[in-house]
This record gives C-alpha cells, structure tokens and sequence, in this order.
C-alpha cells in the first residue's frame, strides 16, 4: 500500500524530545532492549499519543484510541506485543464526542509513530466503545492510511440514528413517568450529576410498582436495551418479572446505567455541535414497539396485563406527547461524526457483546447492512459474545478477535467465525474466558440516513 505522510511542523520539536527520552533516532528501528520501547510525544491539537514497540517489532502496529491515557497494559496488548506487534493510540482528552478529530488523530499518530521507528508494514485501527466507533470511521473515511480494522462494542449504527434512539428511549420514560416534564430529555443542565440522580430516583420508585414495571419495560423495548443486568445470570422471556429486572438494571443500575450516559454524553453532544442534534418529529410509537422483537413485546404484553394497565393507551399518551425538534446545524455536525454508508476496502471485524447497555447490539444490524448493500460483505465480519456489561470482553476474546483479522490480511480469506472455533482459540490463550456464540441481532428501529433531511 502507498501512503503519503504528511507531518505537522510541530511533530519536530515534539519528535526529538519523544526521541532524546527513549534513545531513539527518527526513522531508526527500535533499540535493542531486553523491554519494550516507547514512543509517545503530543499532537497538533495538543491530544497526547504513545505507542510501545517490542524489541523484535514484526512491522504490524495496532493505533486505539484512549491507550495514551491507560496505565497499564493488559494482557490482550501484552500478547500482541509478544507476537512482535507495536500498540499505541492517543486519548480522547482533547476531541471528546469530535468523533471526526479523534479519527484524524488517529492517522497523525501513526505518521508520527512511522517517521520515528520506520514503516509499518499493516497498520490496524482499533478500540473500544467511542475507539470502537472511532476505528469504524477511520475504515470509511482514512481508508488509503490502514489495512484493517477490529472495532469492539462500538455500536456502529452511525452518531445520528443511536442519539435519536436514545432520545426516544428518554422521551417514553418522560411521558409515561414524568409527565409534567421535570427532568431533561434534551438540552441537559450542567448538572449532569444531579440530572441523573433525579431520573435515578424516578425510576427506582417505578420499580416499586407493577405499573411502573411495565411502562420500565416498554421505554426499554422501544430502545432496544438489552434485557441484563450486571451481576445477575442472564433471564429468559419466559419469565418476564427476571426480563423486567433486567432492563432495568440496564438503564438504572451498575456502574454505567443507560439513564446516565443518556444524560452526560448527550450534555457533551449539545455542548459539542452547539444544540440538540436528535428529534421525534413524525416518529409513531406505536409503530416502533411493534418493530421490537417478539419476544420484548410478548414481555411488555404480559407485564401490562399483569398491572391492569392498557399497553394501547400508554403507547397513545407517549404519542401525543409535545415532539422534539433539532437543531439542523448540530445534526449536520453531528453527521460528521461519522454516519456509515458501508463503503469498505479494508477488511473490518467486530466485536459487540450481547449485554452491552451502552453499544446496544441491535447496531450491529444496521452496520452489516449497509456494509452489504454497498456490496462490501466480503471484507466484514461481525461476532458476538455473551457477557453484560459495557465492553465486557476478556483479554483472551479480544486476542481471538484480532487473530481472525490478522489470519484475512495474512491470507486474503476469512478462517471461520463459528462461536465453537473462536472459543477454542480464546480458550488456548490461557488468558480469560471463552463465551462466543451464534446470534443474530435484531433490526435496529431508527435508522438514518443522512441524504434525508431531519425534521426540525
């Protein structure tokens, strides 16, 4: 692959103090050490980048967004780093939801990396969560400048389409919990803390009651939330009171509720593209319930039947509610964040665990099928494992991943992806557990296309 570096005038003050403190040279290979090298130094936009290079580098190096700020390294980059790999990135400190800043830094860490240790024979973006996404983008947009891409529980249904879902996650809640509109559905105070105390507290109190069980349940059915909570087993459908639970630990408990991100990263979205970039306009909810799966609804359908309550008349008050406008200017923004068009030339493996509250899994639908119908399927890849949690992936699952990847631009072809194989491979690495399975998710409800103008 060619590739033209193009190197900021500041890379060279900042190169040689990076250079000077690790006894490197530009362009020099690393030097010989019985422990790993480090390169590390600041770009243009002042967001810090580090990348540690084996003693024996093999050529391959992997670029993640928020490694720059990690202080330790896990076992999963440990044994890239044995198998001659370098591993480095930069951090989001300074781009935040500028998904569009994060996937140039991306690129420039790299140039950066290569004029200081030498070329790299396959550079591979990856990450998780935002670097999931981030990665996905530098696949659509800096394609000439990578040769693969391992994007972990990044959602991937474009920055637009998920923040509408999850405003239309919110706005249910709102209209069946909070009807006189006392908490943020949009336009979040600086008080994001005290914000998602106040929804916490509501929906706790909810929680006590059959009704608000199953009015719980249906905003999560319409989000598509997974049905999970952390530090439970996974329930079945065919006991809805456990389902139920899981929804809502999903959106109100563990560490990183949904209600929470829904109310911080919106705050940073606002304050990023200088409005609100979601809306409701023309949205029927009747019609979004009934293209949840079967198995949600049957689960609503039996909770409302069990509180008395007229599941029709709900989903008609969350209809006749007051709709939410956007900003034009802020989605067109937003867009740029990225939104997916499926236009792949690398190839590209995903990861997404089938509990994340945060990367709902149904994205994964609307990511492959838009890869498909640009007629890209054959250089993507999509797999699945069965945990809870954001990003809950072991170190040997994530080794597993990046092998599958590495064997395609090895060999041109894709070795199998069948949970068994994955498991057996994740489980020789002695490094975690090995839970891949066969899934398919569900149809994602809120697609968007960006030709297609918002209604504001």
């Amino acid at each position: 692959m060619t590739r033209s570096i193009h190197v900021r005038t500041a890379f060279v003050a900042i190169t040689a103090a990076a250079l000077l403190a690790t006894g490197m040279t530009a362009g020099s290979a690393p030097a010989s050490a019985s422990t790993p090298t480090e390169v590390s130094g600041t770009l243009a936009d002042a967001t810090p980048y580090r990348f540690v290079v084996p003693e024996r580098w093999n050529g391959t190096v992997f670029v993640e967004l928020d490694f720059a700020a990690s202080t330790s390294v896990s076992g999963y980059v440990e044994h890239l780093l044995a198998s001659g790999a370098a591993y480095g990135g930069t951090t989001r400190t300074v781009t935040g939801w500028d998904i569009a800043g994060a996937i140039d830094n991306q690129i420039e860490a790299l140039e950066r990396f290569e004029a200081a240790v030498g070329p790299a024979t396959r550079r591979i973006a990856t990450g998780t969560s935002m670097g999931g996404f981030v990665a996905a983008g530098v696949a659509q947009r800096r394609p000439g400048s990578i040769d693969g891409v391992a994007s972990f529980c990044g959602g991937l249904s474009g920055a637009v389409s998920q923040w509408n879902q999850k405003l239309d996650t919110v706005y249910t809640l709102s209209r069946l919990l909070d009807p006189d509109g006392a908490l943020p559905v949009t336009g979040i105070p600086a008080d994001v803390a005290g914000s998602v105390s106040a929804w916490r507290a509501v929906l706790s109190e909810a929680q006590g009651t059959p009704e608000g069980r199953a009015r719980i349940a249906l905003a999560a059915a319409i989000g598509q939330l997974p049905a999970w909570a952390e530090s439970q087993p996974r329930p079945s459908p065919r006991d809805p009171d456990a389902y139920q639970a899981g929804w809502y630990g999903a959106l109100a408990g563990g560490g990183l509720p949904y209600i929470g991100q829904a109310m911080s990263s919106r705050r940073s979205l606002e304050t990023i593209t200088g409005g609100n970039p979601s809306w409701n306009l023309g949205v029927d909810y009747r019609a979004q319930f009934a293209a949840a799966s079967k198995q949600d609804r049957k689960v609503v359908e039996r909770l409302y039947r069990a509180a008395g309550l007229s599941l029709e008349e709900d989903l008609g008050i969350v209809d006749a509610g007051e709709r939410i406008a956007a900003d034009e200017a802020a989605v067109r923004q937003l867009e740029q964040g990225i939104e997916f068009d499926g236009a792949l030339s690398v190839p590209v493996l995903t990861m997404s665990n089938i509990g994340d509250q945060i990367s709902t899994v149904a994205q994964q639908d609307e990511y492959g099928d838009l890869v498909k119908a640009a007629g890209n399927g054959g250089l993507l890849r999509q797999i699945y494992v069965e945990s809870v949690g954001h990003c809950a992936f072991s170190d040997a699952e994530k080794v597993a991943a990046v092998d599958v990847l590495l064997g395609r631009l090895d060999s041109g072809r894709w070795r199998s992806t069948s949970a068994a194989t994955l498991n057996r491979a994740a489980e020789a690495t002695e490094l975690g557990e090995a839970r891949f399975l066969r899934f398919t998710p569900d149809d994602f409800t809120r697609p968007y296309a960006p030709a297609v103008s918002p209604q504001v």
